[in-house]
């Protein structure tokens, strides 16, 4: 509906706007009859407006009214002034206030002004009883209708005659009323409550005057309890003693509280049915003392006391002994006695076991005898106890035993328990573990069971146990225990006694040490990459050699070594570092090697070479084979040529012919047995002589040409034009 309104308003302002300008001058607001006012007063908040037009009537405008920027007032009018009216301000009125106009699109707002509503109205209370009794419970209501919650309330209950505040409870409440319950004590007997409210006004509580409610009548359910005791007068030990508590309760009560007679802190005496309480007993001088009775009821509880006196007859025993720490063997006496008056009743006991019925008794005292003894002393029928002495006889301790829990061989570092144990003798004991003479540790035994000390030796040691009790012989001595330790092996380490470079054939020497471990150690020597070792010794050493006398390319690698002992049979054993060897030839074989590769590099250079010549002579004796005739040669008889010497030409591998001249290649391919002949045929003029002749074959044969060496011999034909012919054979 207000949007609806606003709508309608901006709507008709718009079109009075077609036809008509206008502005809002001004703006602001008044408070009657004051920004402060008292609670219950009339407020009037006036918005004035100054509006200027070219119109004769004025043109209407809506006035909005804000608390806290919160609406709360609107108004279309077309006057000035306009109002918004608070008939009765209360608290929650109080807060910042401002206006605004709006004409057309035009809109122009107030500044904030604080309004203030003093005083809080004062609240109203009421009761759900004015009766009650002790232990009831009143319920008070306490309402503000006024105000707006969240409210604050506090009830206070206060005594009537002395005014004085009993009990005080705050709440705050979202309602305007709040119920708080406030019980009714034994000392209340006329009770008034009053009720103060508050409102939340930010972080400040305005609070009311208080009002007042009715007076509370309280009656009481039970009365103070009285004592009676009987005798009245002197009570003398062995009276019978009567001590009643009586209390009396009204007809409002449907339950009889219970009833509680104390005597300091102990309850001797209770009763939850009847007014009475009695407590019953023959007088002795311990019941003497202060009694309490107490009433209780729910929340009430009323309470009275009394003194008891009692007269003693005789005085309390006393029980006199030689010592209360006796050897075994020594003289038990003991001796009761009584002060003053004579009696004639006498018993000593040890716990409840009577010894004696005399004032003495003496015995040979044994360990058994140990315990609590008292007396008793009596006159008529009141006997008396004597306070409980403590005696102990004390039996003398066996020598001790030491011994030890290791199965086996104790590992350095591993807990070992030594015991200490004296079969005979008083407990409690004091053993004393001496370790290398000196005092290690103590513990104290209350029974003969061994006392076990734990050590971790290092090293071997020697323990020795001293024990000590109540028997006046001096502490007693162990024998001494030696105890065998063994170190396990520690910090392996492998080793080269020269150089990681050995030279080939020199000696190599390997060494595997520990750092610490008790002999004997097994040493292992491994090569990377074998699982076998290659060397093992046991020595009663820390360290172990392995020798070799000519070192090779072989030994070259990487070597680790392990370690164990004794006490290693339980893990794993340990093992070194990697050590690398490398091997390396010696001088002199690096020379022989290098003249062997030299040599054999002469040798396959000289091959070639020949292979490289031989192969250029066969190259020059392909022609002389092509210009061979193909009929053996005749001599000027015509006969043919008988077959020469085979070692004729067995120096040359080719033929030299004066004028055309063509070398033959020898057939290696033919055996040499079956290989015939061979002839070049050389042909002159009849005018050199044969002496030139021979000069050429010389200078043939002397040929600094490379030839090949023939094992079959070949003969030289030489013919001669004209009609002499000669024959020579040139080997």
């Amino acid at each position: 509906m207000l949007l609806a309104l606003l709508f309608t308003l901006m709507l008709y302002a718009n079109l009075q706007a077609q036809e008509n300008s206008f502005t809002i001058n001004s703006i602001h607001m008044e408070s009657l009859p004051s920004w402060e006012v008292t609670n219950g007063h009339t407020l009037t908040l006036q918005c004035l407006v100054d509006i200027s037009t070219t119109s004769k009537i004025r043109p209407q405008h809506l006035v909005l009214f804000y608390k806290d920027d919160v609406l709360v007032y609107n108004v279309s009018s077309r006057e000035h002034t306009e109002s918004y009216v608070i008939p009765q301000a209360r608290v929650f009125h109080s807060g910042k206030y401002k206006c605004t106009v709006i004409l057309n699109n035009k809109e122009k707002t107030t500044i904030e002004y604080p309004v203030k509503v003093n005083g809080v109205p004062m609240p109203q209370v009421t009761l759900d009883k004015k009766e009650v009794t002790e232990g009831g419970i009143v319920t008070v209501n306490c309402s503000m209708q006024e105000e707006k919650p969240p409210l604050y309330f506090k009830i206070e209950k206060l005594e009537l005659e002395t005014k004085l505040i009993k009990r005080t409870r705050e709440k705050i409440s979202n309602q305007n009323f709040v119920l708080m319950e406030f019980p009714i004590e034994e000392q209340d007997q006329v009770v008034v409550f009053r009720c103060q409210a508050g409102v939340l006004f930010g972080a400040e509580v305005v609070r009311s005057e208080f009002t007042r409610s009715e007076y509370v009548t309280v009656q009481a359910s039970f009365s103070t309890p009285k004592f009676q005791v009987e005798p009245p007068e002197m009570i003398i030990e062995g009276d019978q003693l009567h001590i009643k508590c009586i209390v009396q309760v009204t007809h409002l009560v449907q339950e009889f509280p219970e009833i509680i007679i104390q005597k300091d802190k102990a309850i001797v005496a209770t009763s939850k049915q009847g007014s009475e309480a009695v407590y019953s007993v023959m007088a002795m001088v311990e019941h003497s003392g202060h009694y309490t009775c107490k009433v209780e009821s729910n929340r009430i509880s009323k309470t009275s006391s009394i003194m008891v006196n009692i007269t003693e007859l005789f005085p309390k025993p006393k029980l006199e002994f030689s010592s209360s720490h006796l050897d075994q063997g020594k003289m038990l006496d003991l001796f009761c006695s009584v002060l003053g008056t004579p009696v004639s009743n006498f018993t000593i006991q040890k716990e409840e076991t009577v010894l004696s019925q005399y004032q003495n008794f003496s015995k040979i005292a044994e360990e058994r005898d140990s315990g609590l003894y008292s007396c008793t002393a009596g006159v008529g029928k009141v006997f008396k106890r004597s306070d409980l002495v403590q005696i102990q006889v004390c039996e003398m301790l066996s020598k001790p035993r030491i011994f030890h829990d290791a199965k086996s061989e104790i590992i350095k570092g591993q807990a070992v328990g030594i015991s200490c144990q004296s079969a005979n003798g008083t407990a409690p004991i004091t053993y004393h573990l001496m370790k290398a003479k000196s005092n290690f540790q103590t513990l104290q035994m209350k029974s003969n069971d061994p006392a076990t000390f734990t050590d971790k030796p290092t090293r071997d040691m020697e323990y020795q146990c001293i024990a000590d009790n109540c028997h006046s012989h001096p502490e007693v001595h162990s024998d001494i225990l030696r105890v065998k330790v063994i170190a396990p092996v520690d910090e392996v380490m492998i080793s080269i006694l020269s150089s990681n470079e050995v030279q080939s054939g020199s000696e190599m020497v390997l060494r595997c040490s520990v750092k610490e471990g008790t002999g004997p150690i097994t040493f292992q020597f491994y090569k990377e990459k074998e699982n076998r070792p290659f060397h093992e010794d046991t020595v009663n050493d820390t360290q172990a050699f392995w020798f070799n006398k000519q070192a090779s390319k072989e030994q070259e690698g990487q070597y680790y070594c392990t370690a164990s002992n004794r006490a290693s049979l339980m893990r794993t054993s340990q093992r070194s570092s990697t050590l690398t060897i490398r091997v390396f030839l010696a001088p002199w074989k690096k020379g022989l090697i290098a003249v062997v590769v030299i040599g054999v590099v002469i040798a396959a250079l000289i091959v070639a070479a020949k292979c490289y010549f031989l192969r250029k002579a066969k190259a020059k004796q392909k022609p002389v084979e092509m210009s061979r005739p193909a009929a053996p040669l005749l001599n000027s008889n015509s006969e043919k040529v008988s077959e020469p010497s085979v070692e004729a030409n067995s120096h040359y591998g080719y033929d030299d012919v004066l004028g055309n001249d063509a070398v033959k290649p020898i057939n290696q391919n033919k055996d040499p047995q079956n290989m015939d002949v061979e002839y070049t045929e050389v042909e002159v003029s009849s005018l050199e002589p044969h002496q030139g002749l021979a000069q050429k074959i010389m200078t043939l044969a002397t040929d600094s040409r490379p030839f090949r060496a023939l094992k079959t011999p070949v003969y030289l034909g030489v013919m001669v034009s004209g009609n002499e012919s000669h024959r020579d054979g040139v080997q």
